[in-house]
């Protein structure tokens, strides 16, 4: 890897010595899903390109696509998979019991999609208000009665509250935060509607399984930014912040859950913080040259695939995708797959089904499809972090012999 003096300086600390880490090409934003009829070339690309900050070891890619282009109008729903509503479940629980939750309290959700969390806090009758910037998917959580506002947020948004007299007891920004082109903006937000002796809970897709397990399908425009903890700490620091739990978790393929308080308040920190650090020490996720050679293993993953594809054909053996998820687009764009290749994904959203896959140009249908002939005989999981939801709705595919691959990190053709 060699120094860049490029354009970015980096969104945390503001220093402009950064690294490369990975160059994936010209693509276009990931859940940019496009009409069956449009014409070739219509869709823009732009360059994504991940670095890595000298300084604070935050990666990142520039700014290449506004927030207002990816999120005004947003494809996803958090509803349509049956993971993320129990794990919001889950978390609700958690939280409410652990941080005394009652009718007397606040919770406010940043990026709250389409009430798939807030609904549990409404439940057991605690107030609350979602920020979404997405309209198409807000109304969706006002319909269901969860109070949602569209807006963008930041520190005008969180003083526009203050102004109204709402804070939080407890701040939820759940796989947001790498969604933050202005992340200092962002985290001053959460510090300043927070309320005194409250919490904010983030959670987000460890660094440590992005490297370790060449995760790189998960970047793409909509992520500006990929933490491990070493990167969050100086900028929650920075704002009033102090990180006093963190939990590893499953989701996106190993997230990371971590609290934090103002820095007044006396709360200890859990031994988890320190065991956290101590594991990213040990990963070297401090280390400059730590990523060096990453580039390399994606485009073995590449290779790997683009192998795997060309054999099927060979073989006369059909190939599906399941899921049409923002990291299979990156996939699929990376490897250059098209519709020769890949014959169709399918999606169990029905505002994705009928559109097809942006770069790529797969056409997304309802699971149901595969049952029609021909039938296929391999399963990619592009979604490969809900491996056992999918594995387990789609059970029946094994009885015409038909069998999962999982692309990432290794080719695997699971039995």
């Amino acid at each position: 890897m060699t120094t860049s003096t490029s354009r970015l300086c980096c969104r945390s600390c503001g220093a402009s010595k950064v690294r490369s880490l990975v160059d994936l090409g010209f693509m276009p934003p990931a859940n940019e899903y496009l009409d069956p009829d449009a014409p070739p070339g219509a869709q823009k690309t732009y360059p994504l390109h991940a670095f890595v900050c000298e300084e604070c070891i935050l990666v990142q890619i520039e700014e290449a696509v506004s927030p207002e282009d990816l999120f005004g109008d947003y494809a996803y729903f958090s509803s349509y998979s049956s993971t993320w509503i129990e794990h919001g479940r889950r978390f609700v629980e958690d939280v409410v019991k652990r941080f005394h939750l009652a009718s007397t309290s606040s919770v406010l959700e940043v990026a709250s999609n389409d009430g798939y969390l807030l609904r549990h806090f409404v439940d057991k009758g605690i107030p609350v208000l979602g920020i979404e910037p997405a309209e198409n998917v807000a109304s969706v959580a006002i319909a269901a009665g969860i109070p949602t506002e569209v807006r963008f947020f930041g520190r005008q948004a969180a003083n526009d509250l203050v102004r109204r007299g709402f804070q939080a007891d407890l701040v939820v920004a759940n796989n947001v935060i790498a969604h933050v082109p202005d992340l200092n903006d962002f985290v001053a937000g959460m510090a300043t509607v927070l309320r005194r002796g409250g919490v904010v809970s983030v959670e987000f897709p460890h660094l440590m399984n992005l490297i370790d397990r060449v995760q790189f399908d998960t970047i793409y425009h909509e992520h500006y930014s990929y933490f491990s903890l070493c990167s969050l700490e100086p900028v929650f620091s920075r704002h009033g912040l102090r990180i006093f739990d963190v939990k590893q978790i499953p989701t996106h393929g190993g997230s990371l859950r971590v609290f934090a308080c103002q820095v007044a308040d006396d709360r200890p920190a859990r031994p988890g913080v320190a065991k956290l650090y101590d594991l990213e020490r040990a990963a070297r996720l401090h280390d400059i040259e730590t990523y060096d050679g990453f580039s390399e293993r994606v485009e073995h993953c590449r290779r790997s695939l683009r192998q795997f594809l060309t054999s099927a054909k060979t073989d006369g053996r059909t190939v599906v995708a399941y899921g049409a998820a923002a990291k299979g687009s990156t996939l699929l764009n990376y490897c250059e797959v098209t519709d020769s290749d890949i014959a169709y994904v399918v999606d169990r959203s029905p505002h994705k089904q009928g559109h097809l896959l942006p770069g790529s140009r797969l056409p997304i249908f309802a699971p149901e499809r595969v049952l029609e002939e021909p039938r296929p005989d391999f399963l990619l999981l592009l979604a490969w972090n809900l491996e056992d939801e999918i594995t387990k709705q789609m059970a029946y595919v094994r009885e015409w012999g038909c069998r999962f691959v999982v692309p990432i990190p290794e080719m695997q053709v699971l039995p």
